[in-house]
């Protein structure tokens, strides 16, 4: 099996061997096995692993089906198609072995996926697509995220004990077993099953949760997770007595933070938030932050880049219009209506989830039809975005814009934001808008990404924003509303300032003060490397929680 481990040199600062578990991986458009924001922050660790030269390898799920396909009806409502998917860049291990799901042996065969491919750590990807399994044992790899209790405890059980079973079995002794999210978390229970040494075990095992909401944190009757063979072989009392669970409501990311000996939120803001809101919790974990990152090298169009460095800001400026082109051919392809280059561009595009308010722009009808008509300081506006397929309330959103956008000329939303169109928007983007309620967003990197291809951020101050922008210097930001008040005034606050902002200071600068927008984005781009690469990122991984 060795000739699968690391065909690389490790740098002597990174020998500790880390195996990184995470449900979804967004390393290149053309293996569809992530779904948005965890999986792109997961691809660019990988990628800065393999820069770094780091003693890494990340173990994941092929999705037969990926996450879907996101397409229109006939009445350009959202629909959700799935198509299987085959990847001749991966190699056959040969490696096959059993799990236990729900007291039945379901074969698990393991995919590699060498580093000079994408230029990734080395990676393994666990599949139970195979003709030994019965059909629903097949399924469980088929959908990311799949929307059925059952099969979702199982493909946790899959990524947990199927990856714990495989770093055995390449005989790859980790020094501590990272879980990017509680997703991978069977793969401590089997662990403990081996040794029964809870110290042991917590050495072994760092945690990083990116929800800061309570009822965004997995919950399931512990009975249930029982039956699934979510905890191995351990008995129920044993559970109960190392998670310090009392109640048959099992919380994945508390168990996550009661069997790791070190856990982080995924910002400043969040770590401080993720620490408040667990401080009621005995025998948890210290949380710590690390702040997401992305692989600039991977996102930052390179004559961006070069002009920036020759500190052409002109060019750049020039370089833009060349990249809103590109994204309004996209834009036409799509929806029929062309787009021009000179126009200030604004563009919204991420996960549709209702605290990140896709749609809070539009909720003020006059002040929207009003923005859109103005001829002397025009705008355009680009909603993308990938609403969970069962999540009805976020495809209604993304229905009403569609149908809000189709009288205006210059307002439209996309279909198909994957890593492709992610890369199109951000570089064609003037105006990256994030407008999140305030603590809700744990960290959110698509403005990072926007921010190295020289769109400014318009952010509420939520996630990484607080660590980076500054107001009229290399962002705009919209001031904090009161967070004692409900979210209807929370809403209204905010939707109030946004188009205070916009309509006083963003499109005055972009029309009628060139050089200031210059000087805004010169900053931008400035100051968002070092600092939001996911070098600096993968770094402070090994430094603080490794």
């Amino acid at each position: 099996m060795s000739s699968f481990l690391h065909p690389y040199a490790y740098h002597p600062s990174y020998k500790k061997r880390i195996a990184y578990f995470s449900m979804e991986y967004g390393i290149d458009q053309a293996l569809k096995i992530f779904s948005g924001g965890l999986g792109f922050l997961a691809g660019s660790h990988m990628r800065s692993a393999y820069d770094l030269k780091q003693n890494l390898i990340g173990i994941g799920i092929l999705w037969k089906y990926g996450y879907y396909e996101q397409l229109r009806k006939r009445d350009r409502g959202m629909d959700v198609v799935y198509v299987e998917r085959d990847y001749s860049f991966l190699e056959d291990t040969g490696i096959v072995f059993d799990i236990s799901v729900d007291k039945h042996p379901v074969k698990v065969k393991a995919w590699y996926l060498p580093p000079e491919v994408f230029k990734t750590a080395p990676m393994y990807f666990l599949s139970t697509d195979l003709p030994e399994n019965d059909y629903l044992a097949q399924t469980i790899c088929h959908h990311l995220y799949d929307s059925d209790t059952a099969a979702k405890i199982a493909q946790y059980i899959l990524l947990g004990q199927g990856g714990a079973k495989l770093l055995e079995i390449i005989d790859y002794k980790p020094d501590r077993i990272h879980l990017n999210e509680a997703h991978g978390l069977p793969a401590a229970f089997y662990e403990y099953y081996k040794h029964k040494d809870l110290k042991k075990l917590k050495k072994q095992f760092v945690f990083t949760t990116h929800t800061p909401v309570p009822a965004g944190n997995e919950v399931h009757d512990i009975h249930f997770l029982k039956k699934m063979g979510f905890f191995h072989d351990t008995s129920l009392s044993e559970i109960r007595k190392i998670t310090h669970t009392t109640t048959d409501d099992f919380n994945l990311t508390l168990g996550g933070l009661r069997m790791a000996s070190k856990a982080n939120g995924v910002s400043k803001l969040h770590g401080e938030v993720a620490r408040e809101m667990w401080s009621s919790y005995d025998h948890i974990a210290p949380i710590d932050h690390v702040t997401n990152a992305q692989h600039s090298k991977y996102w930052t169009d390179k004559e961006i880049e070069e002009t920036l460095t020759a500190g052409d800001m002109h060019a750049v400026e020039e370089r833009k219009k060349e990249l809103k082109k590109e994204l309004f051919k996209v834009v036409a392809d799509q929806t029929g209506k062309i787009l021009d280059p000179n126009v200030c561009t604004i563009v919204w595009a991420r996960r549709f989830a209702g605290y990140k308010r896709a749609d809070l722009l539009t909720r003020d009808v006059v002040a929207f039809e009003k923005l859109l008509t103005n001829t002397e300081e025009p705008v355009q506006i680009i909603w993308a975005g990938k609403p969970y397929p069962k999540d009805y309330n976020a495809i209604s959103v993304f229905n009403r814009l569609t149908q809000i956008c189709i009288p205006f000329k210059n307002a439209t939303v996309l279909t198909g934001y994957e890593l492709g169109l992610s890369k199109l928007l951000k570089q064609g983007a003037d105006i990256w808008l994030n407008n999140p309620r305030v603590t809700r967003e744990a960290s959110g990197t698509s403005g990072m990404t926007a921010a190295m291809n020289g769109a400014i951020n318009f952010s509420t101050y939520d996630g990484w924003i607080p660590e980076f922008a500054k107001h009229l210097d290399n962002s705009f930001i919209i001031p904090l509303a009161d967070l004692t008040q409900s979210e209807e005034e929370q809403d209204r606050l905010d939707l109030k300032n946004m188009y205070q902002i916009l309509v006083q200071q963003i499109l005055p600068i972009y029309y009628h003060n060139k050089e200031k927008w210059l000087e805004i984005m010169k900053n931008s781009l400035s100051s968002i490397t070092p600092a939001f690469d996911s070098g600096r990122m993968a770094d402070d991984y090994y430094k603080k929680i490794y």
